[in-house]
């Protein structure tokens, strides 16, 4: 979604680079493309202005022009500024001291609430809550079935007692819902409210009156992150009508703008509490504004990452692969293999995965055109082999890659392509166990050993005087040579490590 804004400020940036001061002009173009590029992207007029002031403002002042590099430090003011403006520090969930947490979700028809309250109902489970969905959308045709199919797709209780379709007390239901969810011991109830196409009186009145019957502990104001300026101005008719506490962006992954984004928490003074990229259940987490303005700066979002992984792969397996690993290549199979693809498919859309990885956005147009089909493609190439093929798979000759194309729905090729990725893995996987990374010459177990054994063959055909005195001479100038060479621990000359190094006192008591 914010593709054309990372790549419009990308280009500011890099013209910023290499100065070694910048000078008003430069402040003032600088500005001047942020400001096109934020309209671009449909940020409301109001929220540009504010922004632009604020970098220009800190832009010009001692903490640039006394800067080492004044580049980066621009880059810094617009990414804490771009923060500032996404609300600033995350907005997690306030829960009732004595259950159930009441959630209540608002906002127009077709901004996805519904499939929102199964994401947020799957999200809350996966954070050990029991939550409890309410159908009470009882003027949509079919909403209350669609909430019934998506609750038992995240695997939650629904709560819905009346049919729908203009059939129900919809403020009935919501207040029944909280006994219900009393009895049955769930701790959080997530209402889905009704919406309409346009802001309405009828609409307001009614989520009004299911507040006040339910008296939830956060109203959600669910936006279509698509709608452009039209979502600031939705947000503020609710704000004023209903009133909310937060916002949940969906849509995310859509290839709009994104403007509503960036102007919606400044406008309403409403934090964003959680972002929906995807239409999948698992695409859905809470929105971090310093993770997203580093996303939007092309400085990827590592933490996310990172915390996807460890929620996917298991401590224990990792240990046990490391484990296998570090006893040697051969000890990795394609059983081994087979089942770290499928851990990584797990985390999600693999383009996705890579665009989360800093400087990913230059090649993004390779990201973009990545088959997400290639892995299924691998597993079924795996899984076409015999055991002792994926255990040793030197073992497969000509026919045997024919058996297992046929069986893959394959060619060939493919089939030795991957035995051949396989050993590379492999064999990198190794080395990086052992505490090394390939190419770095020098280093124990690393690429560039080539250029040393070439050099310790030079060194080692190097002809001796036949003299007994020269040679004596030679070979005590060589051994000075090479301690000369090799230095010490803290990278100084063997013979002067060590002198005028007097340690601590406090440090002196463990020497014994």
């Amino acid at each position: 979604m914010f593709d054309t804004l990372s790549d419009r400020l990308a280009a500011t940036f890099k013209n910023l680079r290499g100065k070694g001061r910048l000078s008003e002009a430069d402040i003032d173009a600088t500005a001047r493309e942020i400001r096109i590029a934020l309209l671009e992207a449909d940020v409301a007029l109001p929220v540009v202005r504010a922004f632009i002031k604020q970098v220009k403002e800190r832009a010009s002042g001692a903490e640039v022009s006394q800067a080492l590099n004044p580049a980066q430090q621009v880059i810094k003011i617009v990414n804490d500024e771009l923060v500032g403006i996404l609300g600033g520090e995350t907005r997690r969930l306030r829960f009732a001291k004595q259950p159930p947490t009441v959630i209540m979700l608002a906002g127009l028809q077709g901004a996805g609430k519904t499939t929102l309250a199964g994401k947020l109902g799957r999200w809350l489970a996966s954070q050990g809550h029991t939550p409890l969905l309410v159908a009470a959308d009882l003027q949509r045709p079919n909403a209350v079935n669609q909430l019934q199919v998506v609750a038992e797709r995240a695997g939650v209780a629904v709560y819905a007692p009346e049919p729908g379709n203009g059939v129900g007390d919809p403020v009935q239901v919501a207040k029944d819902s909280l006994e219900h969810a009393r009895t049955k011991q769930y701790d959080v109830v997530v209402v889905d409210t009704a919406g309409r196409l346009g802001i309405d009186a009828e609409m307001m009145q009614q989520a009004a009156d299911i507040r006040d019957a339910v008296r939830p502990d956060e109203i959600l104001f669910v936006v279509d992150a698509m709608i452009g300026q039209d979502a600031v101005n939705t947000a503020e008719a609710f704000r004023d009508g209903v009133g909310f506490d937060g916002v949940v962006l969906s849509k995310l992954d859509g290839d709009a703008r994104g403007g509503a984004a960036l102007s919606i928490a400044h406008v309403t003074g409403r934090q964003i509490m959680f972002a929906s990229n995807g239409e999948k259940l698992d695409d859905f987490d809470a929105f971090h504004p310093d993770r997203m303005a580093s996303r939007i700066l092309g400085m990827g979002d590592v933490l996310s990452l990172i915390e996807k992984a460890e929620q996917t792969f298991s401590q224990a397996e990792a240990q046990k692969m490391a484990e296998k690993l570090a006893k040697g290549p051969k000890e990795f199979t394609l059983d081994d293999f087979l089942q770290q693809m499928e851990q990584v498919r797990k985390m999600g859309s693999i383009s996705k995965l890579l665009g989360m990885l800093p400087g990913m956005g230059q090649i993004k147009d390779q990201i973009n055109n990545l088959d997400e089909r290639d892995v299924d493609r691998t597993a079924a190439i795996i899984k076409s082999m015999t055991p002792g093929e994926r255990q040793d798979p030197m073992i497969i000759n000509g026919s045997r890659r024919a058996r297992i194309a046929r069986g893959s729905g394959v060619d060939v090729s493919a089939v030795k392509s991957l035995v051949e990725r396989f050993f590379e893995a492999r064999k990198m996987m190794s080395r990086m166990a052992q505490g090394g990374i390939p190419g770095m010459p020098g280093m124990p177990g690393l690429g560039g050993g080539a250029r040393q054994k070439k050099q310790q063959k030079k060194a080692k055909g190097k002809r001796q005087s036949g003299n007994p005195l020269k040679r004596a001479e030679q070979e005590k100038a060589d051994a000075a040579r090479r301690e000369q060479q090799a230095g010490g621990a803290f990278g100084m000359p063997a013979a002067q490590e060590g002198q005028n190094f007097e340690l601590p006192d406090e440090f002196k008591k463990f020497m014994g």
